[in-house]
């Protein structure tokens, strides 16, 4: 191994915590020298709000494994399409069940950077910063401080785009739109001004907002205007507020998997991301919506992103499916007999293995993270090729080549 692969090894899997310290202070280091840096993508994403780039839809890479050799994947793609941005994420609930670190994480996709001699601004999200609406319901305030301990750490590594994921605090028993949207709006408000007061200085972290949980009803304007009149009324205007909104066209995260594994069409309407998107960049200037759920739609769809406008877009199980469809039988055997023991109880009646395994195999990216890191060289050329083919496909679909 050459140098900057050895310092990733061991910031991941040295047993030594000062040892995986070290490494990442390491590659940190040499990132710097090599011209490349963690960036927030927020100038850029008012710029699109003010129609002053060619319509193309950014992606958001959720790397749940191989965080390293899929990185250098993507920035060796980017240098190749010439292409001016790609966003490299991870949500909260992934961080826990894929074992990564923000400091991990981050270090990771920046050597991946140093490795492929990108230079230049690396954009590393917090996806989906999200609340618990159960706990929210007994503890606000304890919910909040845990969201924001939760923020503190992953802006101190570097993570320059921030995700707030107040949807699940939406209540669709209310009649009145902003009575719905209210926790929301409020939490929303509440952690950008506290993103504000911890960014460093000469950064404007990127944040997002959300305002239809992803998996249920569709988002209308109505509910956009609503959730985004209250929270301009309650964040300080004395700062920039939101870059982007998540909505809900029609999508689930990871698809609808019917009893032989295989994932049912999702129906996108495209209409919502066009018409919000309009009154997002028209009265509020900000970049547009965001689309999550969608790494298990056809490849083929993809190209209906950019024409509507679409500012962002995630993807994440459909990687995580190329992983295991590619990675040696007998590891995918045991992982499925771990998912038996460790998630019995997450097991539906009347599932069967295959949708159970499909909904459950992600929380194996953590107990089995060094196994797949480290799969024997032909089936990890195998599953690198897959990888490669389908991220191809989605650049060019989300006319994102030659932008840079």
């Amino acid at each position: 191994m050459n140098n900057i692969d050895t310092l990733v090894n061991t910031s991941v899997f040295n047993s030594s915590e000062d040892e995986r310290k070290k490494a990442r202070l390491e590659i940190r280091s040499l990132a710097q020298k090599h011209g490349v840096y963690p960036a927030s993508i927020h100038q850029l994403y008012m710029e699109y709000g003010q129609g002053k780039h060619k319509n193309a839809t950014i992606p958001a890479f959720n790397l749940r494994n191989l965080t390293y050799d899929f990185g250098r994947l993507i920035f060796r793609l980017m240098k190749e399409k010439n292409i001016r941005a790609g966003i490299f994420e991870i949500a909260r609930g992934e961080s826990t069940y894929t074992a990564q670190t923000h400091d991990e994480f981050a270090t990771s996709v920046l050597a991946a950077a140093v490795a492929e001699n990108w230079q230049g601004p690396v954009y590393i999200q917090a996806d989906h910063t999200q609340f618990s609406a159960e706990k929210y319901a007994t503890d606000p305030k304890g919910q909040a401080e845990v969201l924001k301990k939760f923020i503190k750490t992953a802006v101190d590594a570097g993570f320059y785009n921030i995700d707030i994921d107040a949807s699940t605090l939406v209540d669709l028993t209310k009649a009145d739109l902003k009575e719905q949207q209210k926790e929301n709006a409020h939490m929303t408000a509440v952690l950008t001004d506290y993103i504000r007061e911890i960014e460093p200085e000469g950064v404007t972290v990127s944040v997002g907002g959300e305002i239809g949980h992803i998996g249920g009803k569709n988002s209308t304007v109505g509910e956009f205007e609503a959730y985004m009149q209250l929270v301009e009324g309650e964040r300080s205007k004395t700062k920039p507020g939101l870059s982007k909104v998540s909505v809900q066209t029609g999508t689930s995260h990871g698809g609808i998997v019917m009893p032989d594994g295989t994932i049912k069409q999702a129906i996108v309407d495209f209409t919502v991301l066009e018409t919000i998107g309009k009154v997002a960049r028209e009265t509020y200037k900000m970049g547009g919506p965001v689309q999550h759920g969608a790494s298990t739609l056809p490849t083929a769809m993809f190209h209906n992103f950019p024409a509507v406008n679409t500012l962002e877009i995630h993807l994440a199980t459909g990687f995580q499916n190329i992983i295991f469809e590619f990675m040696p039988d007998e590891l995918r055997k045991e992982i499925y007999a771990w998912l038996d023991v460790n998630c019995a109880s997450e097991r539906k009646e009347g599932q069967t293995d295959e949708q159970f395994y499909y909904k459950t195999r992600k929380k194996a990216n953590g107990p089995f993270k060094e196994r797949i890191w480290k799969m024997n060289a032909d089936h990890k050329k195998n599953v690198m090729e897959g990888l490669e083919k389908e991220v191809r496909l989605i650049l060019h679909e989300l006319q994102v080549e030659n932008t840079r």
